[in-house]
């Protein structure tokens, strides 16, 4: 659920009347908020600065990001609960900007996991049974179950289906602002050769508004035991959080980007 690309557009006139009618039915209601979603990050070019702590099974990294146009430029602060030298930190900024390979290598990676988000985010009118609970706070909350009638088209989408959980949308900009999961069942693909997934692993993915309209994944959890041999770029165990969100200029240049990053606090 980065930033993704589809041709759904949603009318925004549209809004009012859906979110107004009590009776509309959830699965509806659902398949308006994800086609808003769509084409909001198909509208959306800002670029951001903002810290990332990434903490997996093995392996963590704090750093600062910033995007550009071509590509996002990391300044490592430390890895693996270990400091990175202020050198370090620059020589790892200049080193990406000098690399056309890396990247092109990152822009490659980039558009893989969006049109994969893509897609995840399509099946969720169509793979569950979706239940509208109630309001909290700012928020239409609706609880979802795996739909018997719905038949994955792949195996990431038959993993994607199995869960069960809520998802909390913005009833005001009609916005997706958490989406949360728990796989209710063992998946075995093929047989268990690709690898199984164990009942009981979770997910929680919240989203906020960090500018005008604009919305972020702020963090994703994930916690799913076994592994996967499908989910190559997915890891099981991670957490994920990120903030200290800083609008930049829309044509920022690698230049400017890596100015930002070397300027930015340690801190959040």
């Amino acid at each position: 659920m980065r930033r993704v690309i589809s041709s759904l557009f949603l009318s925004i006139a549209l809004w009012p009347a859906i979110a107004a009618g009590p009776s509309q039915d959830a699965r509806q209601y659902v398949q308006q908020a994800v086609s808003n979603e769509l084409a909001k990050d198909e509208a959306d070019h800002s670029h951001w600065l903002y810290f990332e702590n990434d903490q997996k099974k093995d392996h963590s990294v704090e750093q600062w990001v910033a995007q550009t146009a071509n590509g996002n430029l990391r300044r490592v602060i430390q890895i693996d609960g270990k400091p990175l030298s202020a050198e370090e930190q620059r020589r790892r900024i200049e080193s990406f900007i000098a690399d056309p390979n890396e990247r092109s290598r990152q822009k490659k990676g980039e558009q893989h996991d969006d049109k994969q988000a893509a897609e995840m985010l399509e099946l969720l009118p169509k793979a569950f049974i979706w239940t509208r609970e109630g309001e909290k706070g700012s928020n239409t909350v609706f609880h979802f179950i795996p739909d018997p009638s719905f038949h994955p088209p792949d195996l990431e989408a038959r993993v994607f289906a199995a869960m069960e959980g809520e998802m909390l949308v913005d009833t005001r900009q009609y916005r997706i602002a958490s989406l949360k999961g728990k796989l209710i069942q063992n998946v075995k693909i093929l047989g268990g050769l690709l690898g199984s997934l164990d009942a009981g692993g979770t997910f929680d993915v919240e989203r906020r508004e960090t500018g005008s309209n604009v919305w972020q994944i702020t963090e994703a959890h994930v916690h799913i035991q076994g592994h996967a041999l499908i989910f190559h770029a997915i890891s099981e165990q991670e957490d994920d959080v990120k903030s200290g969100f800083k609008a930049l200029p829309a044509e920022v240049t690698m230049q400017q980007a890596e100015f930002r990053l070397i300027s930015a606090q340690t801190g959040r």
